[in-house]
């Protein structure tokens, strides 16, 4: 890897055991400014992951605990009345912040959620009738647990379409976890003294690496495969007849755009110049698992999202 990824994935590695997609996952999200929303459940370093992606770049990390009784104010911030002053001041929230963890992000009403609709996509806050720019590294690492459903609010399809991936995470292997315990045991053991290191990459670094990802070539027939894998989340049929009616509806155009940026990082991550098919079916399941609706046929056969993608990727020719 180039541009000091390598330095950044050998420090994730040192917190984050096991998990190599994810960590993958995470650079993806850092090299192309794309949100990112993980699904497991707890204790399986979902929070971890997001501090130590800030951690190594030493940048400001806020973190929100999503609940019900939240309102939009509180992560957006809002105007306080000064009474010696006799005038409001805006006092901002969480959201202006490098990295944001929103942590179990489906516990917080729909009002809540729509907040964050405009920070994600236009990177900026407006209120109070006025509008302010967030920091040029703002990103989104939201949690939820695939599990608990009683007392949280599903997010809509114009929210979820606005994280570029969804990751799950599953249990780590046993020697993974031994692996986790050591090191648990080790940081006790460890003096707690303050330490200052220089980040693993810095800023100017990212800037770099991120005009390199635009660099990246990307062949008309892999951008033509690209499109015909959105498409064909529309419409399953004209690829395979036993697709038919399994769909409710398909990824957006948002889809395609995240498929090629997200292959183009991926090839960079990969010491390459250029984008392999491979890149996009890598990270095809990813991108287009939460982009997509089952119909009732599918739900009733149990078909997942990731299985309806596996099938469209087994029938759609690769170049």
């Amino acid at each position: 890897m180039r541009y000091g990824i390598d330095t950044l994935n050998s420090h994730l590695q040192q917190i984050i055991i096991g998990q190599s997609a994810l960590r993958e996952r995470l650079l993806v999200s850092l090299l192309t400014g794309g949100h990112l929303l993980i699904e497991g459940l707890p204790g399986l370093a979902k929070t971890t992951a997001a501090r130590a992606l800030a951690d190594g770049m030493q940048l400001d990390f806020r973190r929100i605990q999503f609940t019900p009784d939240l309102i939009p104010g509180d992560i957006t911030g809002s105007e306080i009345f000064l009474p010696d002053e006799r005038s409001f001041n805006f006092v901002p929230g969480p959201l202006f912040t490098d990295i944001l963890l929103a942590d179990e992000i489906n516990r917080a009403p729909p009002k809540v959620q729509s907040a964050l609709l405009e920070a994600m996509q236009e990177r900026q806050v407006t209120a109070g009738g006025v509008t302010r720019p967030l920091s040029p590294w703002f990103l989104v690492i939201a949690t939820q647990n695939p599990l608990e459903h009683e007392g949280t609010y599903p997010l809509p399809e114009a929210q979820l379409d606005r994280f570029m991936m969804k990751v799950n995470v599953e249990y780590p292997d046993t020697e993974q976890e031994l692996a986790i315990l050591e090191q648990a045991q080790r940081q006790r053991q460890r003096p707690q003294t303050v330490l200052t290191s220089p980040p693993a990459l810095t800023t100017e670094q990212l800037a770099t690496a991120r005009a390199a990802v635009n660099g990246i070539y990307i062949d008309d027939m892999v951008k033509r495969y690209i499109v015909q894998l959105v498409a064909a989340t529309r419409h399953p049929e004209h690829w395979d007849q036993a697709l038919s009616g399994q769909i409710e509806y398909g990824a957006s155009p948002r889809a395609t755009l995240a498929l090629a940026y997200g292959a183009q990082a991926l090839a960079l991550l990969r010491d390459r110049d250029f984008v392999e098919p491979g890149d996009v079916i890598t990270l095809a399941g990813d991108i287009l698992n939460h982009r997509i609706g089952l119909g009732f046929t599918a739900r009733a056969e149990g078909l997942t999202p990731r299985q309806f993608i596996d099938r469209l990727l087994q029938c759609v020719p690769a170049p």
